[in-house]
């Protein structure tokens, strides 16, 4: 039997903040770090000790370094563990992979927390016209809102205007207490919820008073040309394709438009089709239009989320398998009846 060759390494951290940002409140995020590790982790003070085989102290090294990268240059480690456990295991690096695009200041120091999303920024700076399509939880319209405020503070465009489809679920809007602004809040809450997050209370509520931030839903575009704008349509697979049609002709001169959805969760009735589902197949080979997809590993909430969305394909995979199967014999039925 191969003896292991055991073997330690220290790392220094530069300040309590760093230690708090890395162990977590009652070192709730230490004792995951250490569930994810492939060697054992002693803290003390400023100094964490990692010893075991020589192999798993390397790679627990690289990670612990690969997260302390990521709180340096701002970022939230929480979400990314696991990620940067299995990176660091093949000898990469998280911090690299979602590294901010040089020159873009998203607000609150927001970063990208995973290739994929490192990727969709990419795809907003460098195309007039983006599809972000995927999961619940992968941050598709939150960055697209930091986009926009980013470029807004940067006097790229002069406006931002979001907007989403008000499709009816359960109730309808006429049934809803309350004047127009008030029946249509609800639907335009998620948007209101990420600008709260970027901008101060008071900037914003200035913002929306002189037009700067406008959020209204889809039928309030109609007729419209919107000149050096910052356009976002959340939630686009509940657009008829005449919404979609309508919605992107209203882009005007110095102008961005992003769109985001979840082909998944079309809540639209059954015998129409998605406005996202028609976009995705006519417009893929237009220079100046990106289309990126996300998928459940770039999903940021609670790591059950991205397991929930991968069990969720997997059944829709088997039911698909099961009615072409269906179909099949159906036809192999008619055919020896003939």
């Amino acid at each position: 039997m191969k003896e292991e060759t055991l073997t330690t390494a220290t790392l220094k951290l530069k300040n309590p903040q760093e230690a708090l940002a890395l162990f977590g409140e009652g070192d709730t995020t230490l004792r995951r770090i250490r569930e994810l590790s492939s060697a054992r982790l002693s803290a003390r003070g400023d100094t964490i000790t990692i010893s075991g085989e020589a192999q798993g102290v390397e790679r627990t090294e690289a990670f612990l370094r690969d997260l302390l990268a990521i709180i340096r240059q701002g970022g939230q480690i929480e979400d990314a563990l696991e990620r940067s456990a299995a990176l660091s295991a093949q000898g990469k690096s998280l911090s690299e992979e979602t590294a901010p695009m040089s020159g873009l200041n998203l607000p609150n120091r927001l970063r990208p927390k995973t290739p994929g999303q490192t990727a969709y920024l990419e795809a907003i700076n460098r195309n007039d016209i983006v599809f972000g399509i995927g999961p619940a939880g992968t941050g598709k319209t939150y960055l697209a809102v930091a986009m926009a405020v980013a470029a807004l503070k940067a006097r790229k465009v002069k406006r931002i205007i979001l907007t989403r489809p008000a499709v009816e679920a359960g109730e309808r809007l006429g049934f809803l207490p309350g004047d127009l602004q008030a029946k249509i809040d609800p639907y335009l809450r998620p948007l209101y919820d990420a600008l709260y997050d970027m901008l101060e209370v008071d900037k914003f509520e200035g913002y929306l008073q002189n037009g700067i931030i406008e959020v209204a839903p889809l039928a309030f575009m109609r007729g419209r040309t919107l000149n050096d704008a910052f356009i976002i349509l959340d939630e686009a697979q509940n657009t008829t394709p005449e919404q979609m049609k309508m919605f992107l002709t209203r882009m005007g001169f110095s102008s961005k438009v992003v769109v985001t959805g979840d082909v998944t969760q079309i809540d639209l009735p059954r015998h129409v089709t998605s406005g996202l589902a028609v976009a995705r197949k006519n417009l893929q080979n237009i220079e100046g239009i990106a289309f990126h997809h996300f998928t459940e590993s770039d999903v940021v909430r609670h790591p059950l989320v991205g397991r929930i969305i991968k069990a969720y394909d997997v059944a829709d995979a088997e039911e698909e398998a099961r009615q072409e199967q269906r179909r099949r014999e159906r036809e192999q039925g008619a055919q020896r009846s003939e």
